[in-house]
């Protein structure tokens, strides 16, 4: 049973923030608790507007998001760690080898596609990201 997701990404203000409220709104009425942080965390910062744009024409909010950096202690008390990219698996790895068994790739069922950062480009970026993440978010479903 997950009752603690974390969803990792670089800075924590694009990818996994949106992943986290796609997937807080997906589990809403379940008793588990969804968060994320960044391996270069860019901490305080809110998210990105783009990112929030998309998520507001969801009908979703990230605007109380503040950018936090990992730690072990996250790692450690999460029962699932969902990353964007293989090397995110990898640093998360280097830093606590105990959690490599919970930590994966958020398009794991997706034939354990990444999910590129859309920081600094232009909006097409974030959209095409948005739908990754969904679909990654829509296929962890199941198992939760």
């Amino acid at each position: 049973m997950f009752n603690n997701i974390l969803f990792v990404c670089i800075g924590n203000i694009c990818r996994s923030p949106t992943a986290e409220i796609l997937m807080r709104d997906a589990l809403r009425g379940r008793d588990i608790q969804v968060s994320s942080a960044g391996l270069g965390a860019l901490v305080g910062r809110g998210i990105d507007p783009t990112a929030q744009e998309l998520l507001a024409e969801h009908g979703l909010d990230g605007s109380a998001h503040s950018a936090r950096q990992i730690d072990v202690q996250l790692m450690t008390s999460a029962d699932l760690i969902l990353t964007m990219e293989r090397r995110h698996l990898k640093s998360i790895a280097e830093q606590a080898p105990q959690v490599s068994g919970k930590t994966f790739l958020l398009g794991k069922w997706q034939s354990d596609r990444e999910i590129p950062d859309p920081y600094r480009q232009q909006r097409p970026a974030f959209e095409h990201v948005y739908r990754l993440m969904a679909e990654g978010v829509e296929s962890w479903q199941r198992y939760l």
